[in-house]
């Protein structure tokens, strides 16, 4: 649950809460994907995978929205670019496709 206090129209606070509405600590992040893993019978995926999964779909995405490899970084919550640019997968089509192009 997002807390009700707005900042230019968007809702914040954190995006999952703890039932007491406070932010929830990152083993307990990692608990409840495991929970919500578990619940859709989703075996092999962990906290790390959609996190991953994330940051390459956020990756392939965030030119459509203006934004920049800064924003997926920002919000994969990565130090450093390069954590970022480590976690994003290729894709072998687009690479064709990118070659096709030139």
């Amino acid at each position: 649950m997002l807390r009700e206090t707005k900042f230019d129209g968007y809702p914040s606070g954190p995006v999952i809460a703890s039932r007491r509405r406070g932010h929830l600590r990152p083993n307990s992040v990692v608990n409840w994907f495991v929970t919500m893993f578990e619940t859709i019978g989703a075996n092999g995926c962990s906290s790390h995978s959609g996190r991953r999964a994330f940051t390459t779909n956020g990756a392939r995405a965030v030119h459509k929205v203006g934004g920049s490899l800064r924003d997926v970084q920002l919000l994969a919550g990565h130090r450093s670019i390069e954590t970022t640019q480590g976690n994003i997968d290729g894709n072998t089509p687009g690479q064709r496709k990118l070659i096709n192009l030139l």
